[in-house]
């Protein structure tokens, strides 16, 4: 009988235990001037002009929105390059040479208690927008347009679940930062009118609770709870994780806020609390360097660095005459890239190099193992023969757009055929 798989290995045991080495020497840091949500951009510098941390530097621009671009160092801008984005392709660049002072912009200024209790909806919204706040858990969704909902919210869920292999960045946080992260939940409360707060994270983490609740100590007077979900993968996806901590059962491609619900990523919610309180954009993230290619390393470093520059610090490849795999992001939802000078973005927190291992894709075997194993119920190996003959009509019969490219039947397929690659490609086609 065939089982649904719901436990892989997640990796992260050996990468929780590696110091965090704070690399701020970055001589050039890059700021792509576009992204995978925002085609457009353009920049408000110029080449010698000398710019501050926290500085406006430029404007990407998406459909419905546009979002600030920030300087995360002090230095001389010096011109334009192009690098990889954490989408994996190759886009304008511009660079700043680092002077290693960083100078803070006249506008950074701590808030007081007392005028960040003053503040209205609309304030807390509007300073959101302008530090240029994305989903940090990987969606790079405007944070701005999660809190802008008419809808009544209930509830503001943290989600602090990751649970794809060999991430790190939510775990570390919850770990050093627990006040930053419980302040952030309190004011996306606040900027919603919920009255309640959740936390929700993975069972086995013991630590990270009496973390959690130890810090919430100091916030009796705000309903907020830490709630244990499950280890199983995907656990994380917001569908899966509000149903499990809140027992609400929101059907994929709603609104949560149409069920009273807004979910937050925890470093999301501390970016909340920076810009709330310090009055910063996002300036660092942890990032992660792992797999049997590379001398592994974990980094908190700023935005605008050089992965490639990470990887020299960390101690080079392994085996250097042998093909390498290089997934940036996490195993199962990551993308390829064939070089590495990645550009360090506010959702770019790790890459995995391995060394190659070329497995022969075979037929399928018709076993249902991806069917069984898949988290929104959909059929992949019919999706695949859909899109191979390119027939629209029957890839949105088989709802193709439900995928979340989780990676799971990729992962589960024993005739070792890329699934989710016919996934990614059957939605674009699809929409086209």
């Amino acid at each position: 009988m065939i089982a649904k798989t719901k436990y892989i290995p997640d990796g992260k045991k050996a990468l929780k235990e590696l110091p965090i080495l704070h690399y701020l020497d970055a001589e050039y840091v890059y700021y792509p001037v576009t992204s995978a949500r925002c085609p457009e951009g353009e920049t408000c510098v110029r080449g010698g002009q000398f710019v501050k941390v926290g500085e406006v530097v430029g404007t990407r621009k998406g459909a419905f929105f546009e979002q600030p671009m920030h300087a995360t160092v002090s230095g001389e801008v010096v011109g334009y390059e192009k690098h990889i984005d954490n989408s994996g392709k190759l886009v304008d660049c511009l660079i700043v040479k680092n002077d290693r002072k960083y100078a803070l912009h006249e506008s950074i200024k701590d808030r007081t208690d007392e005028e960040i209790d003053a503040l209205t909806k609309e304030e807390f919204i509007q300073i959101v927008k302008d530090a240029g706040l994305v989903g940090l858990g990987g969606s790079a969704f405007p944070t701005y347009i999660k809190l802008e909902t008419k809808d009544p919210i209930q509830v503001v869920i943290a989600n602090g679940v990751e649970c794809e292999p060999n991430l790190i960045a939510d775990y570390s946080l919850m770990m050093n930062n627990p006040r930053e992260i419980i302040k952030g939940l309190i004011y996306a409360m606040k900027a919603s009118g919920a009255p309640k707060g959740v936390i929700a994270i993975k069972k086995k983490y013991k630590e990270i609770e009496e973390r959690l609740k130890f810090a919430l100590q100091e916030f009796t007077e705000y309903d907020i709870q830490v709630v244990k979900v499950g280890n199983f993968y995907p656990q994380g996806w917001e569908i899966s994780m509000i149903k499990e901590a809140l027992g609400i059962k929101i059907p994929q491609g709603e609104l949560l806020s149409k069920y009273g619900v807004l979910n937050f990523n925890v470093s999301t919610l501390q970016s909340i609390y920076n810009a709330v309180k310090k009055r910063l954009p996002v300036l660092e993230r942890l990032f992660t360097i792992s797999g049997d290619g590379v001398q592994n390393k974990s980094f908190r470093a700023r935005i605008g660095t050089l992965v490639s520059d990470l990887i020299e610090l960390a101690g080079g490849y392994k085996e250097e005459e042998q093909s390498k795999v290089m997934i940036l992001g996490g195993p199962m939802m990551g993308t390829n890239i064939q070089r590495d000078d990645v550009v360090m973005t506010h959702t770019t927190t790790s890459l995995i190099v391995l060394n190659e291992k070329v497995e022969k894709e075979e037929p399928c075997v018709h076993c249902a193992s991806c069917v069984y194993s898949c988290p929104v119920e959909i059929q992949p190996v019919q999706i695949m023969n859909a899109y191979k003959v390119r027939d629209k009509d029957a890839l949105k019969m088989l709802e193709v757009n439900k995928c979340i490219e989780c990676g799971l039947c990729s992962f589960v397929c024993p005739s070792k055929i890329h699934l989710t690659e016919y996934m990614r490609s059957g939605k674009r086609f699809a929409g086209k």
